[in-house]
């Protein structure tokens, strides 16, 4: 199943709706909606089943840590579809998941190589392959498929990358490999979009990433249920910017496998369900591997093979802050 979250008008403005998505029948199904009905012809009265609608897929994070009761719930609500879906062109997404943490990994080999070569100048050093490093970003900068990604004026060189986001479905601690993929409900594209330049500014504060990584992450345009994906590594991608093709990709040349990065997050800390855990950026899935970044209006379209295309418009105009420090001066000028 493929599952997702769009924004539709409401008596006190926007509100959000749990949908799945079927891209083959062009539509998308408000499960809240469907639910509702299908119940409604089990004789359950309309109030009484829009409360029990309500419940269940008034928001999707709520329904992921469901676990196999939200989904067979979904498939009850496909059963009124006809009567509670939305032509796919025509709805407005918003991210995928709203996750308790977003954690963001570096798993590809192809990947660290090219960064390394690109930027820092070296080869890669021994601590990404010592274990699977991560960091965490903000959960309050999420942008779905066709949301316009702001462009903060601190930067010359806006970056996407193309990455899996894992979607937590069960609670877990300490787990090894073995158990991971158990605890994991879908999948997703995530974009670690990226401001190289202050990227490079950042890192020396040895705090890790800051503004040159929290201004957006997307996340979209829907999961798909593990269950509808027969092996995650293989799986072809592609970059286009302004419908060019920059890159063309897959998932391969693990550093780390995918259940490796699951387990070793929840090492001395707990997944949620919800949370997104990003795979790193595929081998050639970011501009930086290409020496090419983005512009104001550029629109960027991250496509991932059985779950979708991710496309971002970037604002024409940068953003500008309303203030910003001044450099204070360095007391350790001229020492040894």
């Amino acid at each position: 199943m493929k599952l997702s979250r769009i924004a539709v008008s409401g008596p006190d403005g926007e509100e959000i709706r749990v949908v799945a998505v079927e891209p083959e029948a062009g539509r998308v199904v408000d499960l809240r909606k469907a639910y509702a009905l299908a119940l409604q012809r089990r004789h359950a009265t309309v109030r009484s089943s829009r409360a029990i609608a309500e419940v269940i897929f008034g928001d999707l994070t709520r329904g992921i840590a469901g676990g196999d009761a939200f989904l067979d719930a979904a498939h009850v609500a496909l059963a009124a579809a006809d009567d509670a879906s939305l032509d796919l062109e025509s709805v407005s997404f918003r991210a995928a998941v709203e996750p308790p943490v977003i954690r963001d990994g570096l798993t590809f080999g192809t990947h660290i190589e090219n960064y390394f070569k690109n930027v820092v100048k070296s080869d890669p050093v021994r601590a990404v392959y010592e274990r699977p490093g991560y960091f965490k970003g903000s959960t309050a900068t999420t942008y779905g498929s066709g949301q316009t990604i702001p462009y903060p004026d601190i930067s010359d060189k806006l970056d996407y990358e193309l990455e899996i986001g894992y979607i937590i479905g069960r609670p877990g601690r300490n787990l090894t490999p073995d158990e991971a993929m158990d605890h994991v409900f879908g999948i997703t594209i995530f974009n670690d979009w990226s401001l190289r330049d202050v990227q490079a500014l950042e890192g020396p504060i040895g705090m890790g990433a800051q503004h040159s990584k929290d201004f957006a992450y997307g996340i979209g345009p829907w999961i798909t249920t593990l269950d509808e994906i027969s092996s995650i590594e293989g799986l072809k991608g592609q970059v286009r910017v302004n419908g060019e093709v920059w890159s063309d990709t897959r998932v391969e040349n693990f550093v780390y496998t995918p259940e490796e990065l699951v387990a070793y997050v929840s090492i001395f800390d707990g997944l949620q369900p919800g949370d997104l855990i990003g795979s790193g950026t595929m081998g050639f899935g970011a501009g930086v591997e290409l020496n090419r970044f983005l512009k104001p209006g550029d629109v960027v379209e991250l496509e991932l093979e059985s779950v979708g295309t991710l496309r971002n418009p970037i604002a024409h105009e940068k953003e500008v802050p309303a203030w910003w420090p001044e450099p204070r001066p360095y007391p350790f000028e001229g020492q040894e």
